[in-house]
């Protein structure tokens, strides 16, 4: 019965939390200094995979996610190593690092700013946007599913979908409504290298993944990770691997983001200037098992300040569109191990 009652209570707990409608700034900004239950991890969680005492261990922890220059794209011989890097890394890593994409840096610090500002705003003012409703084009919101049973991340999301869509940005906050556009803007150059550049490395023409509409869907998740009072005994964000096609994630310089490789939690140290980019599961589904799609957590740092990371979602605008292994990609030595997914369909295990 005891365990009832603590259900219940839980229970409560989360539905108090979510009509405060103030996330987990809100639990901040009321000074508490020991952690709501329901934000605590096992510590099974907040470990690494593998046994220190392994050897392997220490060597694996100490590789690091490839970084990768895009300058000097426009040059044939350049190209080719860049593509070659870029396949390299999405078979090993499924992650790496961007420089000299071409988006500026003042755009991406304005934009960080800009999404700050808004997850500071007064709690009445972003009380506008919390909404549980994850068809809106624009919504605030902690932790994408509230349930008992699960030990929820210590932050808050600003969601804008659909931003192929001029008339989106209408539905963002003020705030940071410009920085968000103009961002967007240079998102499109970096992905249509990126596009041909992952073809290229498949073997295919420069045009084929554009052609195939992988690419055509973009949302933002704009991440803030308050200062929290006992770190060490919650996340970020629980270990996941990414939905769509790829995701091009803004991170500041806090850090936190891990990354697993080969059964070993890897520190992805923040780049000044840099994009993180990294394979999801419908990429990994469209080639075969070729390019990796890999589990990845932010674990939580002592800080002074609050994390921001702003993640890019890259993915096809047509839901009941069916995507399986590319066919040129498929041979009697290499036969297809995915069945046809529809990613509409596939997107109804989450919430987001």
């Amino acid at each position: 019965m005891a365990a009832v009652v603590d259900c219940d209570q839980r229970e409560k707990e989360l539905k108090a939390f979510d009509e405060s409608k103030a996330g987990v700034k809100g639990l901040a900004d009321a000074g508490l200094t020991k952690l709501p239950g329901m934000f605590i991890h096992p510590p099974e969680n907040l470990q690494n995979s593998s046994s220190p005492e392994d050897e392997q261990y220490h060597i694996i922890r100490n590789l690091q996610v490839p970084v990768i220059d895009l300058s000097g794209f426009d040059n044939s011989e350049r190209r080719k190593e860049i593509m070659n890097d870029i396949s390299k890394a999405a078979e090993s890593w499924g992650f790496f690092q961007l420089v000299n994409h071409g988006i500026p840096l003042g755009v991406m610090e304005d934009l960080q700013k800009s999404i700050r500002e808004f997850h500071e705003l007064p709690q009445e003012e972003k009380a506008k946007w919390y909404s549980r409703d994850f068809t809106q084009k624009v919504n605030f919101f902690c932790n994408g599913d509230l349930k008992v049973s699960t030990p929820h991340d210590w932050r808050d999301t600003l969601s804008c979908k659909v931003l192929e869509d001029p008339q989106s940005f209408e539905a963002i906050p003020q705030v940071c409504r410009r920085q968000v556009s103009e961002y967007m803007k240079h998102i499109d150059g970096v992905q249509e290298k990126l596009s041909e550049l992952f073809s290229e490395a498949l073997g295919l023409g420069g045009d084929y993944l554009a052609r195939t509409g992988c690419f055509k869907s973009r949302s933002l998740a704009c991440h803030y990770f308050p200062i929290c009072p006992e770190p060490h005994l919650t996340m970020g964000g629980t270990k996941h691997s990414d939905l769509g096609f790829l995701t091009l994630l803004l991170q500041d310089s806090v850090g936190g983001l891990q990354v697993n490789h080969q059964n070993v939690w890897i520190d992805v140290p923040p780049v000044k200037g840099a994009l993180l980019a990294n394979i999801a599961d419908m990429m990994q589904i469209i080639t075969n098992g070729k390019f990796k799609s890999v589990e990845h957590r932010v674990l939580l740092k002592p800080a002074v300040e609050p994390r921001i990371s702003v993640a890019c979602f890259l993915g096809t605008d047509d839901l009941q569109k069916p995507y399986g292994p590319i066919k040129e990609l498929i041979s009697e030595n290499n036969p297809p191990i995915y069945g046809e997914v529809k990613f509409g369909e596939y997107m109804k295990k989450y919430k987001l």
